[in-house]
């Protein structure tokens, strides 16, 4: 990721452009092209298209706080996706997802920690989101979706933790009693944040999907903080 200023934007109804990335709806499926440069230790050219087509839109909002600050959109909760990157290994098709979180105050303003997981399931995908605020109360939430877009709130076994990362964050979710999650697959580590692909146990369906953790109390450390200047570097005065 990498931070640009406002003149790297672009907006129209169907596209968003940042710099030399963009996203497009055509109306069946989100286009997204990039162009990057990968951050360290790993320096590399990051290019090619990623398409979404989905299944369904959803027009679901989950607050994440009471008085509505944090909010989740699932958009399209079930996809199809189509990966052509230019490097080799880096083309495949599966599903996939598309959402994204809106807020009106930091996020470490109002949480301590919270974990969230996507896993396909044989009616459709379950999505979990759990947190800790900082007022003391916690959310507890578990949403099934179909494939033609119809959500409800389900029942999910309970909170149950499993190995730490590599930076040794925290890691939760919901599993069946007598079974504990594994990671299967790691995708992102860094010392506040865990994103990989872990297997569970949910109502006696063993199902693999995305999963993220997140310490907000670590996030909020000025220690770290300008570690995040190394990973999304800031690049000012972009001209189309």
């Amino acid at each position: 990721m990498t931070d640009r200023g406002r003149s790297a934007l672009r907006q129209t109804n169907d596209t968003f452009t940042v710099g030399p990335s963009s996203l497009h709806w055509d109306g069946t499926d989100l286009i997204i092209d990039i162009n990057e440069i990968s951050a360290p230790p790993i320096i590399s050219r990051v290019r090619g298209q990623i398409r979404v087509t989905p299944r369904a839109m959803t027009d679901m909002e989950l607050l994440l706080t009471n008085d509505g600050a944090h909010v989740w959109r699932p958009f399209a909760p079930i996809s199809d996706i189509c990966v052509d990157l230019e490097a080799e290994g880096w083309q495949w098709d599966g599903h996939g997802y598309f959402d994204s979180n809106f807020g009106t105050r930091a996020l470490e303003e109002d949480f301590s920690f919270w974990t969230w997981g996507r896993y396909p399931t044989s009616d459709g995908a379950v999505c979990i989101y759990d947190a800790e605020r900082r007022d003391g109360t916690t959310l507890d939430s578990a949403i099934a979706f179909t494939p033609d877009g119809d959500m409800a709130y389900t029942d999910a076994p309970p909170r149950t933790r499993f190995k730490r990362s590599l930076w040794q964050v925290r890691r939760e979710t919901r599993a069946d009693a007598g079974t504990i999650p594994r990671q299967v697959l790691p995708m992102l580590d860094a010392p506040f944040y865990s994103r990989s692909a872990v297997e569970t146990t949910l109502n006696g369906e063993r199902v693999t999907g995305v999963h993220e953790a997140l310490d907000l109390n670590r996030f909020a450390s000025p220690l770290l903080k300008p570690m995040l200047a190394c990973r999304v570097p800031r690049r000012a005065k972009w001209r189309f």
